[in-house]
């Protein structure tokens, strides 16, 4: 049995889970997600207990596989619709820049031109400071997905660690030709 899956997710106050025609909704403060388990699981609402169940229709391979994930899914809705997911990029580099223009992010790190990405819809991104790019929103997916396209726009490089970076993130570092003398 899977250890994630067994254990129920706990519904925090303020937020509201129900399964209508095959489709769980778990709507929160924050806002509003839905999403379709998969059809080898079974989602219980337990409004009295405050808790989610996620059982397994039998112990075939595919349903042994999706029945932790589905549990973490739901956990993360919650999680999200309560709390909220964020995401901190830095910007190193003499001249590297961000800033925001409406729904795009421009950045200026070291092309001949800047960079235009659009925001998607759900996200919410900040610039505290040139150096800093902030993103939010209740989607897990869909923060860490976004974070992971602007940082891969100019990954951090192993010899001076220019680029962008996560926050706290640990760049390993080259010596270069200088250690070889």
């Amino acid at each position: 049995m899977s250890r994630i899956g067994k254990s129920p997710v706990q519904i925090p106050k303020g937020v509201k889970v129900a399964v209508q025609s095959g489709a769980l909704l778990v709507e929160g403060p924050l806002g509003k997600l839905q999403q379709r388990p998969h059809e080898f699981v079974a989602v219980e609402v337990d409004q009295a207990a405050g808790v989610v169940k996620v059982t397994r229709i039998d112990d075939g391979r595919k349903s042994r596989s999706l029945h932790g994930l589905t549990r973490a899914l739901i956990a993360n809705m919650v999680e999200g619709v309560s709390k909220g997911f964020e995401k901190k990029l830095e910007i190193v580099g003499v001249g590297y820049l961000a800033a925001l223009q409406k729904d795009t992010l421009q950045l200026r790190v070291g092309f001949a031109n800047e960079l235009q990405v659009p925001i998607p819809p759900g996200l919410t991104v900040t610039c505290p400071d040139q150096t800093h790019i902030t993103i939010k929103g209740i989607d897990k997916q869909l923060v860490g997905q976004f974070a992971a396209e602007v940082r891969a726009l100019r990954k951090p490089e192993p010899y001076k660690g220019k680029g962008i970076r996560y926050e706290n993130e640990q760049i390993r570092r080259k010596a270069g030709k200088a250690v070889t003398k």
